[in-house]
């Protein structure tokens, strides 16, 4: 199993952890049927569904299926979109980005980098200080701390 190095939001340093390797049945058997769809078969759920909108408290979205910190609740934003949308992720450390030309579209995929779960999109229309608006499937997160 490799290692790679994330940053720890509840510790608040650089850790390295074992990289996350499933098969498709395994996953299938962890995770809710909608949170199977978004993370390993790269879904979308609908707009407007976000079980996030009324979250203001302090605190860390995590990867639901690898419990990796991914976004906080102070960088999150009302995009309009119908989405949850953030401005930038806790470290780019715990995301990776891959082109996606699906749908006969380009975009850029948003991935966790420990269990590669299909997170989201992210696009260059956000507000300051980066410009980012990662648009990210509530099925894809937990909330905590």
């Amino acid at each position: 199993m490799g290692k790679i190095r994330i940053f720890d939001s509840l510790h608040n340093k650089i850790i390295d952890v074992d990289k996350v390797h499933k098969t498709d049945s395994e996953w299938k058997k962890l995770l809710t049927p909608e949170q199977y769809r978004i993370t390993t078969k790269k879904g979308t759920e609908q707009p407007f569904t976000c079980t996030f909108d009324n979250i203001k408290e302090p605190g860390v979205y995590r990867c639901v299926r690898c419990g990796a910190g991914l976004f906080k609740t102070a960088t999150k934003f009302n995009s309009g979109t119908g989405w949850p949308s953030y401005y930038e992720p806790v470290s780019d450390l715990n995301i990776r980005l891959e082109e996606d030309n699906s749908y006969g579209m380009h975009r850029t995929e948003v991935l966790c980098a420990r269990c590669d779960a299909h997170l989201g999109h992210v696009f260059d229309d956000g507000p300051p200080p980066t410009g980012k608006r990662y648009c990210i499937n509530s099925a894809a997160l937990v909330f905590g701390t």
